[in-house]
């Protein structure tokens, strides 16, 4: 097994029973057949339908392929969903979407490096320019969780009741739920790399 330096799983364990699944409850769904109905057209048992249709088992090629005969469709129809291409966003310097978020005060610039994938998280990758007319601000508070990496300038940062001296090089990763924000601009203009995570609703 390659191992990188990252301790995100591969692979979900269960992705491609997933994607086999949603595929078979599409089609049933789109010829209007019931899971027994499915189940009987292919031979196999109205359980072992519903346990495909929802990923909670592996499969044989065997009983993949007879519903895939039920359901009148090439067997490679069925793992369509799971060969569709990864998403990818490419940002080149300079050409980030500078935004306004919420709680943004003067001379605080957020420049958006990628946005737009698909999954169960959101991941938002901003650069940061704090000018020198802007002003502290420690009122932020979102939700999931957000990195920090100081590339130039220095700021006293603020999470919760603490304050953190940031140098170029310096990071920081933290809950965001607490009140956070640049408390004191020590040397400006100064930049960060600012990273939030959060779920997908």
């Amino acid at each position: 097994m390659l191992h990188t330096t990252s301790n995100a799983p591969s692979e979900n364990p269960r992705m491609l029973e997933r994607a086999i699944g949603h595929q078979i409850r599409v089609m049933r769904r789109e010829r209007d057949l019931s899971v027994a109905d499915l189940g009987a057209a292919a031979g196999i048992s109205h359980g072992m339908i519903s346990k495909m249709e929802n990923g909670q088992i592996s499969p044989s090629l065997a009983s993949i392929n007879a519903v895939a005969s039920a359901l009148n469709v090439p067997i490679t129809a069925l793992f369509s969903a799971f060969e569709e291409s990864r998403d990818c966003s490419y940002v080149k310097n300079g050409q980030g979407v500078v935004i306004e978020r919420r709680g943004t005060k003067v001379g605080h610039i957020y420049e958006l490096l990628g946005a737009g994938l698909r999954g169960e998280i959101v991941l938002e990758p901003y650069l940061i320019t704090l000018e020198e007319d802007a002003e502290p601000y420690t009122g932020f508070r979102h939700s999931g969780v957000e990195f920090i990496y100081m590339l130039s300038g220095e700021v006293s940062y603020r999470h919760a009741d603490q304050d953190y001296h940031l140098r170029p090089g310096d990071a920081m990763l933290f809950d965001p739920q607490a009140l956070h924000g640049p408390a004191k601009l020590i040397k400006t203009p100064m930049t960060y790399l600012s990273v939030v995570v959060y779920a997908q609703y």
